[in-house]
């Protein structure tokens, strides 16, 4: 059967200017300082991530404003044969990544930085059964031996082996966390199936706008929503809407978008190995011996699955 190529999804790495896991990895990056940044902002769940959505829509829709008029030249060039988005799914994705934030910022508050961005990441899991179950995109051997040691060491880094580390509400926190996953796994999926091949900004900005919408309201009915956080709260917010959401989002919108849902989903497991590391630096919350033993485990396990750009299958050679 012959799919679109807006409907078509990857299975495998298809080369590019930029090797889409270089990508990956540095959104992977940029979103690590995320949980650092709500910490220092002293914010509700709700308040963070709707002045992130807000203060971030004013880079976003330039550049994706930029990147529309660029996509028509080129339609202008070749006709129609430039696949279009789907804006409905992305509007979908958009909302449940409002829902993922909120709840990750709760889970913050209850675990503590570092160990609340493990937790969500099980992801890594959910976004590749995800794509098995609505697409029927397969998955790689590699991933699925890597998988048992990934969730073994995001238990540990989540302080199962110490009985959560001293976490203010250890078990309130794993719980938010792994509903923030399940919501992170739909968006990152939503959003690859919505986008037209090249978009990236675009994509990221209507997400945002929708996530706006859907965070206020989780964030007006659980511990409220505070319209006037004050300046240094701003500042952060500012920051963490640049680095976070902007930056990270876009990078790893352009990244994911190339690789197999496995691939992609290992790689940002790097995430909260960085989010570990920060918390220690800046904000003091120094994990347990088991919890470092688990981001050392989590750091092997992605070197694992994703440790091979994998060429073209005949398939694609011969659609390009």
């Amino acid at each position: 059967m012959t799919t679109s190529a807006s409907t078509a999804t990857p299975t495998t790495t298809r080369r590019g200017p930029v090797d889409p896991r270089l990508l990956a990895v540095a959104g992977s990056l940029c979103i690590a300082l995320s949980p650092i940044l709500i910490a220092l902002s002293g914010t509700s769940p709700g308040t963070a991530t709707v002045f992130r959505c807000l203060l971030g829509l004013p880079v976003l829709v330039p550049m994706g404003l930029l990147e529309r008029r660029r996509r028509r030249r080129v339609r202008a060039m070749v006709g129609d044969e430039v696949p279009r988005g789907r804006p409905w799914l992305i509007v979908a994705g958009g909302i449940l990544l409002g829902l993922d934030m909120t709840l990750w910022t709760g889970a913050i508050h209850a675990v503590g930085a570092g160990v609340s961005t493990v937790l969500v990441n099980v992801q890594v899991v959910i976004l590749p059964l995800l794509a098995f179950l609505v697409i029927g995109e397969r998955v790689r051997p590699s991933f699925l031996l890597a998988v048992p040691v990934m969730l073994g060491g995001v238990a540990l880094a989540g302080g199962l082996a110490d009985g959560g580390a001293g976490a203010a509400h250890p078990v309130l926190g794993t719980v938010l966390a792994l509903l923030a996953a399940v919501a992170y796994a739909g968006y990152l999926l939503l959003l690859r199936l919505g986008s037209a091949p090249g978009e990236k900004a675009g994509p990221v900005a209507l997400a945002t706008a929708a996530a706006a919408v859907s965070s206020f309201v989780l964030g007006t009915l659980w511990e409220g929503v505070d319209l006037t956080p004050g300046w240094e709260a701003l500042g952060w917010l500012a920051l963490l809407a640049l680095i976070g959401q902007c930056m990270g989002w876009v990078l790893i919108a352009g990244g994911m978008a190339r690789l197999p849902s496995s691939t992609g989903a290992s790689i940002l497991l790097l995430q909260p190995v960085g989010a570990v590391l920060l918390g220690m630096l800046v904000l003091g919350q120094f994990p347990s011996a088991w919890q470092l033993v688990g981001c050392v485990v989590v750091i092997v396990a992605v070197a694992f699955a994703a440790r091979r750009r994998a060429e073209p299958s005949p398939e694609e050679a011969v659609a390009s």
